[in-house]
């Protein structure tokens, strides 16, 4: 397998600052999560996953087909130093590749608490 299932929920997203890096990948289509998560904007520039185990809300996002090579060259190193690649799992079951806060994360200044939105309807709600 040369390939691998990674959801995104922010600026990779389709018109998004960071979706070129995804060019040349294989758009699966909209996703959520299972109910098994918190979702935080951080300093209002990009969004941030977070497993809990109770309290949690599907989050909206996309899917996408990627290399190793496109993972490993074109979108982690763009992706910000407070989340970290991890398995997620799915609305219906399935697992994916996709960046979550790194531990201890949340508590930083400048993260809020958006669950209950996606990352384009937060965004929407600002102007």
């Amino acid at each position: 397998m040369d390939s691998v299932n990674m959801f995104v929920n922010g600026q990779a997203m389709s018109g998004g600052s960071l979706n070129d890096a995804l060019a040349g990948a294989e758009f699966v289509g909209p996703v959520r999560t299972a109910a098994r998560y918190r979702f935080y904007s951080v300093r209002d520039e990009f969004p941030g996953l977070d497993p809990v185990d109770t309290g949690g809300a599907g989050v909206p996002g996309e899917l996408y087909r990627v290399s190793y090579a496109m993972l490993r060259d074109q979108l982690l190193p763009r992706e910000p130093p407070e989340l970290e690649l991890g398995i997620i799992e799915l609305a219906g079951g399935d697992g994916s590749l996709s960046m979550r806060m790194r531990a201890g994360a949340v508590d930083a200044d400048g993260v809020v608490d958006i669950t209950g939105q996606g990352w384009l309807e937060y965004l929407q709600s600002l102007t």
